[in-house]
C-alpha cells in the first residue's frame, strides 16, 4: 500500500516510503491523515463520537472514508466503488423493500436505506 501524508487547508504533502505514525495522528482538527491510495472503506465507521454509515466531507473538498471500524488516521478518497452499499432487504414503514424505492420522497427519487432497518436507524441514500 502506498502511503500519503495530507495536511488539509489545500496544501497535499506527498510522502513516500514509512511515516512515522505518531505525526500522522487525528489531532482533533483533522490536521494529518495517513492517506492509504488502495485501502477498502469500512462502513458504518466512528469519527469524532458519531458513527457513519457513508462518505464524508470534514474539511476538505472531496468525500473520505475511514479504513478502520474506529477511525484511527487511515483514510482514502472515495470512489465510486467506495460509497456505502444499499442495505437489501431493508424494512420501511410497514414493508419490506428488495430494490430502491420512491415511497416516502419528497422529490420522487429513488432511495434505500443502508442498515436493515430503516425505521429503526433512519440511515439512507439516492441510489444511483
Amino acid at each position: 500500500m502506498d502511503l500519503v501524508a495530507v495536511q488539509t487547508m489545500d496544501i497535499l504533502m506527498l510522502f513516500g516510503g514509512n511515516i512515522d505514525h505518531k505525526q500522522t495522528q487525528d489531532t482533533g482538527k483533522i490536521k494529518h491523515f495517513c492517506f492509504l491510495s488502495d485501502g477498502v472503506c469500512v462502513f458504518p465507521f466512528w469519527y469524532r463520537s458519531e458513527i457513519f454509515y457513508d462518505c464524508v466531507t470534514f474539511n476538505v473538498k472531496h468525500k473520505w472514508c475511514s479504513l478502520n471500524k474506529t477511525f484511527q488516521g487511515y483514510w482514502k478518497y472515495c470512489a465510486l466503488s467506495d460509497y456505502a452499499p444499499c442495505a437489501f432487504p431493508f424494512w420501511y414503514r410497514r414493508m419490506i423493500y428488495w430494490d430502491c424505492t420512491k415511497d416516502g420522497d419528497m422529490f420522487g427519487k429513488k432511495w434505500c436505506s443502508l442498515t436493515p432497518n430503516f425505521n429503526k436507524d433512519h440511515v439512507w441514500k439516492y441510489c444511483i
